[in-house]
């Protein structure tokens, strides 16, 4: 970090006043035989620019001597005062301004996610965040947490994420979806609840810890519930039982290195899928390959046929690489593009 380096800058810069002064002192009383506390003297006035007189004369020698000691020491000096300037500058004033300038980043947000806690659980969704390129910024009141996150380079609001300033900071209205993955039921409930309040509509995923959490915020408004300690213990048996399918899965949706992805697919008003064939989709999209087709009712359909017709506000499970999924989220953005596909 720069701050760390302004200090260590000065750090070094009075390391170097030091042996300048024993230099000097050392010198004086080599070159003049002056005593020590006369060398020492003489050597402070002068890397000091105080002015006095000299404390005996001195020879052609020590004059040619105070020459460089005036240079070395204030140079030396000069170079102690910009590293502590430096250092204040990136210190209280440059935290200040990095601040600011997040503040400014998350002004500036639109459909985003904003996860609420950082903990071990809010970490790990973090790293999945990040490895599908989601924008999104943290909220926790943990101060330690905050400097976890802001040290991974993730936009942060040190708050209370149960407070509506809160989430209105996070530019709630705007956002894509929340995410609340506190450490305790009270307030993944209370920010269910208030996250219902400002914006209805945005999907909501929350953290329980036992079944009657799980009851309270499906009562409160979220849309999805999960028991991290469950869910550990499902995946503990799975990989007992199965371990090279579950490693495939888990390949396949949490690959770091991207190759193949499991995405969703939204077909909203104005979308070119509207009306299409999946094998219509598979022919346009090389590669891509439909798993599942969600109808507006809610029924899942798992391996569409290839006739099968996606209506307007269904959804597609789409199997694939980040490149190819990307070219086809591309393609249905309402009002980018309003091709038909293809009909073979």
């Amino acid at each position: 970090m720069k701050f760390l380096g302004a200090l260590q800058d000065v750090a070094k810069g009075l390391g170097a006043l030091l042996l300048v002064v024993i230099a000097g002192t050392i010198g004086y009383r080599l070159i003049e035989g002056w005593p020590l506390l006369d060398s020492l003297f003489m050597t402070i006035t002068t890397i000091t620019t105080v002015g006095y007189a000299e404390v005996h004369p001195l020879s052609r020698a020590g004059q040619i001597f105070t020459i460089f000691l005036i240079l070395g020491g204030v140079g030396t000096a000069f170079y102690i005062l910009t590293s502590l300037v430096q250092y204040m500058l990136e210190g209280e004033l440059g935290i200040r301004i990095g601040r600011q300038r997040m503040e400014a980043r998350i002004r500036r947000l639109n459909n985003h996610f904003i996860l609420c806690g950082y903990g071990r659980v809010g970490q790990a969704i973090a790293n999945i965040l990040r490895q599908q390129e989601a924008k999104f910024v943290v909220i926790d009141r943990d101060i330690e947490a905050i400097n976890k996150a802001q040290e991974a380079n993730y936009l942060t609001i040190h708050a209370d994420a149960t407070k509506d300033e809160s989430l209105k900071q996070a530019r709630i209205d705007n956002s894509k979806g929340i995410i609340i993955a506190l450490g305790d039921d009270a307030s993944n409930i209370y920010t269910t609840l208030v996250t219902q309040e400002l914006n209805a509509k945005l999907p909501i995923v929350a953290r329980a810890n036992n079944e009657d959490a799980e009851r309270k915020l499906r009562q409160a408004g979220a849309d999805r519930i999960v028991a991290p300690e469950a869910i550990g213990g499902a995946r503990m048996a799975r990989l007992a039982l199965r371990p090279q399918t579950v490693e495939f899965i888990e390949t396949v949706l949490f690959s770091k290195e991207k190759q193949l992805m499991v995405e969703e697919i939204e077909a909203g008003e104005g979308s070119p899928l509207v009306g299409s064939a999946i094998k219509d989709i598979e022919a346009q999209f090389a590669g891509i390959r439909i798993l599942a087709l969600k109808q507006k009712n809610g029924a899942l359909i798992p391996n569409p046929g290839p006739q099968s017709i996606v209506e307007k506000e269904s959804s597609l499970t789409a199997f694939g690489t980040l490149e190819q999924l990307k070219s086809i989220e591309r393609c249905c953005q309402p009002g980018k593009n309003k091709a038909k596909l293809v009909k073979k």
